[in-house]
């Protein structure tokens, strides 16, 4: 997290609070969030007003993406299986492609479902990788969509899927021992809907 003022209340577990007073000092936060496994995030400002946020996003090509917390009639979650870990289908918002388009599309490509109905905005997530040498920082906005399991569910090999499940409550408290973690505030979420109301 970037912001231009301190944290204004107690950090969550595993974060860190860095002043930054020079901007080398961005990489090197960066460096530890990367490395110690311990560190679960990083919240960065400074004292100078400067805009972190610049400095931070220069060093990265920057990618929009969309994605889909799917339910079916029965309360499941859509999840799929990607490169040996479990995640959600999700890509990234062609050009001139609306989010909300680009999140349902990448849910039908990725695991061949045809009727879906878009609900509402749930979260974005934030995370960075290495492709081909270059950083890239990827904004992902994730949809809640209803679904249907009478529907084929394919997986889109091409795209490194190995599998599309439908995961009930169990199936989705396992999924988070075997995920990216950038993905656990999106499931949270997901948990958090579909808790059954009093």
């Amino acid at each position: 997290m970037v912001a231009e003022t301190p944290p204004d209340s107690v950090l969550q577990e595993g974060w860190l609070a860095v002043r930054i007073d020079d901007d080398r000092e961005i990489a090197q936060a960066v460096e530890v969030l990367v490395e110690r496994a311990e560190v679960a995030g990083v919240f960065l400002f400074s004292a100078s007003g400067r805009d972190l946020w610049k400095v931070f996003a220069a060093d990265y090509k920057f990618v929009v993406a969309a994605g889909g917390l799917v339910r079916d009639e029965r309360g499941r979650l859509l999840a799929i299986r990607r490169l040996g870990k479990w995640d959600l289908p999700k890509g990234k918002v062609e050009k001139g492609e609306g989010i909300e388009a680009a999140a349902v599309r990448e849910v039908q490509e990725e695991c061949g479902l045809v009727d879906l109905d878009l609900v509402r905005a749930v979260a974005d997530t934030w995370h960075t990788y290495e492709r081909k040498g270059r950083q890239h920082l990827k904004c992902t906005h994730w949809f809640l969509m209803r679904g249907s399991s009478s529907e084929k569910l394919v997986a889109q090999s091409d795209e490194d899927i190995e599998e599309v499940r439908w995961l009930d409550a169990a199936g989705v408290r396992a999924m988070k021992s075997d995920t990216y973690p950038s993905l656990l505030p999106v499931i949270a979420a997901w948990e958090r809907i579909s808790r059954p109301t009093p």
